[in-house]
């Protein structure tokens, strides 16, 4: 049977911002936690047929996110984008990514990464599958298609679980559990260079702004601070049993041995 498969994409930060968050083209990078996602959506296509759609919410200078994932192979790409969307917390990311796959129409499944490389958080996935009332499985590292269902397999605190997951449904997968395919020269150039991504802004979700952004989002994240790393490193001299004692008597002195 046929799949619609929809993937959440982002495009992060590749650099860790000094001051004020500035999504600049040459900072930007898909994010790494995403590739897996897209790469089982297409062996999925590859098996057994349909069409994946890869959908991605930032500003304009994220859309490269998108073309990259349709150089893989992908084959729609929607942004969603809004001055009305900025400073969003993953509640209200979460809130305009359900409704943009309202707007998508009917899917069988929706796959996100495990978490992203900037903010980390790992939220994003299971408040967009439960705001769209969806059955989760995270950090998914096989699957096994039935007509109707998956079954689907992760391990977790030391176990093996398998679960059986009805369709539509959503899933995390887990960054180890597939090897993303590299990106051909000819799909670069065909991606970048026709276009075709399809730019969505709020009023097409049917959304307020009260919805989104700062007004919609329960959290903030007033300022951004670098915090240094200081290491120290000592050489210790002599014989190494010498060498052995003297590691022994420090960490005994610090408290890490007893």
């Amino acid at each position: 049977m046929e799949r619609h498969i929809v993937v959440c994409i982002k495009a992060v930060m590749a650099r860790t911002p000094k001051k004020h968050v500035v999504r600049a083209p040459d900072v930007l990078e898909l994010n790494p936690f995403d590739q897996p996602a897209l790469e089982v959506a297409l062996r999925t296509r590859e098996e057994r047929g349909g069409t994946v759609t890869a959908i991605s919410m930032g500003p304009e200078t994220g859309a490269f996110a998108l073309s990259e994932a349709m150089a893989m192979g992908v084959d729609r790409g929607i942004l969603v984008s809004d001055p009305a969307l900025a400073g969003s917390d993953t509640l209200a990311t979460s809130t305009a990514l359900a409704a943009a796959m309202n707007k998508v129409g009917a899917f069988d499944l929706v796959l996100f990464g495990i978490r992203t490389a900037d903010s980390d958080t790992g939220q994003v996935g299971p408040q967009t599958a439960v705001l769209l009332g969806l059955p989760l499985v995270t950090g998914v590292s096989s699957i096994e298609h039935r007509d109707t269902a998956l079954i689907v397999e992760r391990r977790a605190d030391g176990f093996r679980e398998r679960f059986e997951v009805s369709l539509p449904a959503a899933l995390t997968i887990h960054p180890g559990s597939v090897q993303p395919r590299d990106l051909g020269l000819s799909g670069i150039e065909q991606a970048f260079e026709q276009g075709g991504i399809e730019k969505w802004a709020l009023a097409d979700l049917g959304l307020s702004p009260e919805q989104v952004g700062w007004a919609g989002s329960g959290t903030r994240v007033p300022s951004w601070t670098h915090v240094g790393r200081e290491k120290h490193c000592e050489f210790l001299s002599g014989a190494a049993e010498e060498q052995a004692d003297e590691l022994v008597k420090r960490l005994v002195t610090l408290g890490l041995i007893g």
